[in-house]
């Protein structure tokens, strides 16, 4: 949620925003009008709430006939009391209502369009020359399969489609990953995290998945908890409703857990292996800091990721995504595309978001600074997102024979293997 005293003194600003994500702005409008509303409401149900305890003193010290009339005072201002607070908490109801559906603000560095007008601001390390080496590539489920890592077949039979095994070989590389990344992350000085993969609305909500992104999650309705698409969820619901020593940030943190997403939308795309899958497990780092630290902090989280995927030896852009793509909460985000060789494009494999205080004023989570308490800023970034990793290390670090090269930096979590290589059948 943006900061309303934006939204009232400098209403043009939001209009922009709205505009440059391509969403509307006359519901800045209505936003508006529902907080003239709201303030309006409030204030009737203060003033009769004020009148209503001066009588009552009143009424303590006064006699006869001006007693009597000060009580009868007292029933009417009783049920104009109630009258006034059901209408303040319908126009404060109606008012979150529609502020909630406004994006983040977005930086005005960020590109102009939609999904396609990213620009690439980095190009690290470069493609493999397959045809110079004098072989054809195979894509990763060919590989997976030749490797017994990967069982499309039984994840569909037990599961369904957009569902998989990772077997032998295949989880051992999850597990290589995964150790390789926590080691990164303690490196860099995260807290490690397990956080639950059910949470309730409020933390859904609270991070913005129940607007734009509310057809991709799995809802448990006996419940009324949602699988976490994602651990930045419960990341960010950990310091839900509580106030933060601002002396003690930024705080650091990397969340393990699964992810699911229903791929609404997705049919027909990307159906063949592990790429777009209902779903993976994946590491996500996640900050908390001051909010004139934040840019600062997206630029170290983007430093992460880039260091973590070149460790690993795979050629990749970084591009900074265009203000239509950006999703509810985000003001500025960086995606790192790694190369995958079958495609021969450049495919999504990270993404890190400055939510700068959105979050954080949906979710109640302050802090006490020097000039008062107030909003803290939240940021998220993808340190590994197995299945999509897996894929790019198989591709990418293929041989003629079907192997599999694994790079240095994953070398000591697999008892210093080099390569992983063809099944015999």
């Amino acid at each position: 949620m943006i900061d309303p005293l934006v939204l009232r003194n400098d209403p043009d600003r939001v209009r922009e925003s709205q505009k440059r994500r391509g969403e509307s702005t006359e519901l800045v409008d209505q936003v508006l009008a529902a907080d003239e509303s709201r303030r309006h409401t409030i204030a009737t149900f203060e003033g009769l709430r004020a009148e209503q305890k001066s009588i009552g003193k009143e009424v303590a010290k006064a006699q006869g006939e001006e007693k009597q009339a000060l009580l009868a005072r007292t029933k009417e201002l009783a049920a104009e009391v109630k009258a006034a607070q059901a209408a303040a908490d319908e126009a404060e109801a109606t008012f979150s209502e529609l502020a909630k559906q406004l994006g983040n603000l977005v930086i005005d560095a960020v590109p102009v369009g939609g999904e396609d007008d990213g620009t690439v601001i980095e190009t690290i390390g470069t493609p493999r020359d397959f045809a110079a080496e004098g072989f054809e590539p195979r894509d990763h489920l060919e590989l997976g399969e030749m490797l017994g890592a990967i069982d499309m077949e039984r994840g569909a039979k037990v599961s369904g489609s957009r569902f998989y095994y990772l077997t032998g070989p295949g989880a051992l590389l999850e597990f290589a990953l995964s150790q390789f990344a926590l080691s990164k992350a303690l490196e860099w000085g995260f807290t490690p995290i397990i956080p639950p993969a059910l949470v309730k609305p409020s933390a859904m909500e609270g991070t913005g998945f129940l607007g734009q992104a509310a057809q991709d999650v799995y809802h448990l309705e006996e419940d009324d908890l949602y699988l976490v698409g994602t651990a930045e969820v419960p990341l960010a619901a950990y310091h839900s409703n509580e106030i933060l020593d601002a002396g003690k940030l930024p705080l650091h943190y990397a969340g393990f857990s699964p992810a699911f997403r229903r791929e609404a939308g997705s049919y027909g795309k990307d159906t063949r292996g592990i790429f777009r899958v209902h779903w993976f497990d994946k590491w996500e780092l996640f900050v908390y800091c001051d909010p004139q630290d934040a840019e600062a902090e997206h630029e170290k989280l983007l430093s992460w990721e880039k260091e973590f995927i070149t460790a690993l030896e795979l050629p990749f852009q970084v591009l900074d995504v265009a203000s239509g793509d950006l999703g509810l909460s985000a003001a500025r985000k960086y995606d790192c595309y790694a190369w995958l060789p079958t495609q021969n494009r450049y495919r999504e494999i990270t993404s890190t978001s400055n939510c700068t205080d959105f979050q954080a004023r949906r979710l109640a989570i302050r802090g006490r600074f020097e000039d008062g308490t107030k909003p803290v800023a939240t940021l998220n970034g993808t340190l590994c997102a197995m299945t999509r990793m897996i894929i790019m290390l198989l591709e990418n670090h293929q041989q003629a024979d079907g192997s599999v090269r694994i790079p240095e930096a994953l070398r000591p979590y697999l008892g210093g293997r080099e390569f992983l290589t063809p099944i015999e059948k």
